[in-house]
Parts: C-alpha cells; sequence; structure tokens
C-alpha cells in the first residue's frame, strides 16, 4: 500500500476541491494559464471614478424634503374598495337650471316694466263733484281722443296735420264696458246734441272744451244714466308712438281716403298704417260725403282695436325692446284719473283687445238720423243694458256699427 500525503480534510478551507489537495500559498486555481510563446497579460489597472464637478453658474439642487408623516388616515374611496358608490364634487350650471334662471329675470322683467311706465302716466281730477249714478256691476271706462296740441312741435303739427289750433277738444269719445258679458265698445259722435250741465244743448264734445273731463263725464253721465268709473285720455303724439313701437296695424277702408286736413292720402283694401297713417284713418271725416262723422268713429273704433290686439300679442313679450317701447310710449301719452291703478289699467288693455267677433260688441250708440240725433227708444233701452251689466241682451238692432237702425 503507497502512503499518500497528509493533508486537509475535505470541507476545509485549505483543501481545494479542484486538485483534492492543499494549494501551495499564492496559487490561484482559476488564473489564466499562459499560452506558449505569448506572454502574459497585464491585469488591467483599477477604473477610478472622477467626482462630478459643479459648474460654476449651475445652483445646486435644493436638499430633498423628508416626506411628512401622514397625520389623516387615508378615507376609502366611496362605495368600498370598488370606489362605484356616488361621488360629490361640483357641477357647472345645467342647461335646464340656466334656461330656469334665465325665465325667471325674464318675468321679472315683464312685472317691473309697467311700474315703471305707470310713474311717468299723467293723473287728473277728473270726476265732477255733486250727485253721480250710483254704482254699478262692471266697470266702464271714459276713453277721450284730445286733439291738443301741446307738446307737439311746429314740424310734428305739420305732419299729423292738426294745425295750429289752441285750447282742448276732443275727436274721439268712446265707452268700453267690461263685465259679466261680452266686452262692449261704444262710439258717441262727437256732433251729437245732448244737454250740457249750466250750458244748455250743444255739440258734447263742448262740454270738453269748456269744462274738461268733468264736466264731460258728468254728460254723459246724466244723458247716459252709466256711472263712469275711470278716464282714460290720449294724445296726438303719444297715439303715434303707440302703433309705431307695435310695428304699425292694419286697417281696410272701404274707399280711397284722401283728406288734407287729415294729411291722409291711402287707397281702397286692407293695408299696413304706421302711426302718421293709423292716426289720420281715425281723424278724417271728410272722405264719406254721406255719413261723415259716423264713419269716423267707426275708424276709430277699428283703429283702438287694432293697437289694443298688437299690444297683448306674444311678440311684445318675447321682444324686450317691443315690450319696452309700447310700455313707455303708452305711459307718456296717457292721462288717467285720480285711483286709476295699475290694475286697472291692465284690464282696460286687456278689454281693448276682445272687443271684436264672438269676445265682445262694438256699436255706435243708437241716433235715428244722420244729425247724430240720439234716438230716444233705442239709445234708452241700450244704456240700461250696459247699467244693468248685461250686455249679453244687446240685440243685433241695438248694436250697430253706424248707431243707425237696421
Amino acid at each position: 500500500m503507497v502512503d499518500r500525503p497528509q493533508g486537509p480534510e475535505p470541507g476545509t478551507p485549505e483543501y481545494d476541491w479542484l486538485y483534492g489537495k492543499q494549494r501551495p500559498e499564492g496559487d490561484d486555481a482559476t488564473r489564466v494559464m499562459p499560452v506558449s510563446g505569448q506572454a502574459t497579460p497585464e491585469p488591467p489597472p483599477p477604473t477610478r471614478k472622477r467626482p462630478i464637478q459643479q459648474h460654476p453658474y449651475q445652483q445646486p439642487p435644493p436638499p430633498a424634503r423628508p416626506v411628512p408623516a401622514q397625520t389623516r388616515p387615508v378615507q376609502p374611496p366611496p362605495g368600498g374598495p370598488g370606489g362605484s358608490g356616488p361621488r360629490s364634487r361640483r357641477f357647472p350650471i345645467r342647461p335646464v337650471r340656466l334656461i330656469l334662471l334665465l325665465l325667471a329675470l325674464w318675468l321679472v322683467f315683464l312685472a317691473v316694466v309697467p311700474f315703471v311706465a305707470l310713474r311717468k302716466v299723467s293723473t287728473v281730477d277728473a270726476f265732477p263733484d255733486g250727485k253721480r249714478p250710483a254704482d254699478q256691476d262692471g266697470t266702464t271706462y271714459l276713453i277721450v281722443g284730445s286733439d291738443s296740441r301741446e307738446g307737439l312741435t311746429k314740424k310734428q303739427r305739420k305732419e299729423l296735420g292738426t294745425g295750429n289750433a289752441g285750447g282742448q277738444r276732443t275727436d274721439t269719445i268712446m265707452l268700453l264696458h267690461t263685465g259679466s258679458g261680452p266686452n262692449l265698445l261704444m262710439s258717441i259722435p262727437r256732433d251729437s246734441r245732448v244737454e250740457i250741465p249750466g250750458r244748455g244743448v250743444s255739440k258734447i264734445n263742448s262740454a270738453f272744451a269748456w269744462g274738461g273731463p268733468k264736466l264731460l263725464i258728468k254728460t254723459v253721465e246724466q244723458n247716459t244714466g252709466i256711472k263712469i268709473d275711470n278716464y282714460v285720455e290720449i294724445g296726438f303724439g303719444g297715439f303715434v308712438d303707440v302703433v309705431d313701437a307695435v310695428g304699425g296695424i292694419e286697417i281696410c277702408p272701404t274707399r280711397r281716403m284722401k283728406d288734407k286736413d287729415a294729411n291722409l292720402d291711402i287707397k281702397k283694401g286692407c293695408q299696413q298704417a304706421d302711426g302718421v297713417v293709423a292716426l289720420g284713418f281715425a281723424r278724417s271725416r271728410k272722405t264719406d260725403p254721406q255719413l261723415g262723422d259716423i264713419t269716423r268713429a267707426k275708424h276709430q273704433r277699428e283703429v283702438v282695436s287694432a293697437v289694443g290686439k298688437k299690444v297683448l300679442s306674444p311678440w311684445t313679450f318675447v321682444n324686450p325692446f317691443r315690450y319696452w317701447n309700447v310700455n313707455m310710449a303708452a305711459a307718456q301719452t296717457l292721462k288717467v284719473s285720480d285711483g286709476t291703478g295699475p290694475i286697472d289699467l291692465a284690464r282696460f288693455g286687456y278689454a281693448m283687445t276682445r272687443v271684436n267677433g264672438d269676445n265682445g260688441l262694438t256699436c255706435g250708440v243708437p241716433i235715428r238720423d244722420l244729425a247724430v240725433t240720439w234716438d230716444p227708444q233705442r239709445s234708452k233701452e241700450f244704456f240700461q243694458h250696459v247699467i244693468d251689466d248685461d250686455t249679453d241682451g244687446i240685440s243685433k238692432e241695438l248694436c250697430t256699427a253706424s248707431g243707425l237702425p237696421k
């Protein structure tokens, strides 16, 4: 048996696994063995890290801030870990909300404008002293179209054909009654000869010239028995402004009308009329040689009804400029009796749109001849229906366009 050299046991650090014996000191079993004829390569020099040099104009980075510890517990998302529940966040104004906001502002505008206009309406002490008819059902307005030239410039007088007459007269006298039955618009020809208190028998428009609204109301009440509840006076210039504010009205003359005094020259048939033409159409009495003032009263009712209809048309309330202009023009042209409030004026405006067709009646005061003498029997019967608030009972024989019997 051959004796082997004694050395370290397997598993010890000194034991060489490759040779199964102890490595000589300094021996590296993994070194590169030199190839015959080649020099042993020198190991590469160790790499040295160059220090990073700071650019002279570069600011040093700020020191990192320590992350503060969370002080509040993190809330789980709504609806559990999945976050499927409702979330609380602010939404922009939705179209529906915007529409509701604009609608509310519009309603405020519609309500405020009439009150602003009402402050521009002139008031007059119109009701006479002394004995008057007792209270009656329904509401009766006395409408007067004053031909006063007050406030008109020389150019406006020429354009409107009003002349330069002074004082106050009335081309238009109408009664508007509203109540349980159809609305009634009745014309009283200005040349009607009636008893004027303290003046004797004369044309009814003389009462206005002599004593203004008070004497005119007293004359109407004593000759008809109808109590006047509200007085409304319309001036020349304001009437033109109101017609223009609603975009004009339609008139339908049955013949060609040419009247130099009224500054009017229009053809036969339905046509649009501005304020100047509408005023001339309502004032002219020389274009109908047969009926004269009777036809003029008929034209006045047509114009007033047309204006009222246009004023309360939907377009007036949709168009803010038209709504403003209509209210301001009407306010500047009206004179009303003391105590006539916004509700009374609103009812007046609404009633003016409902005086034609099934909604109302337009009549001339019953007369018996072309001299516009009131028919004693028919007129008395007619007035009694108004006193009793019974416009339903007014027959076609009593209510005619001219006032003459059929």
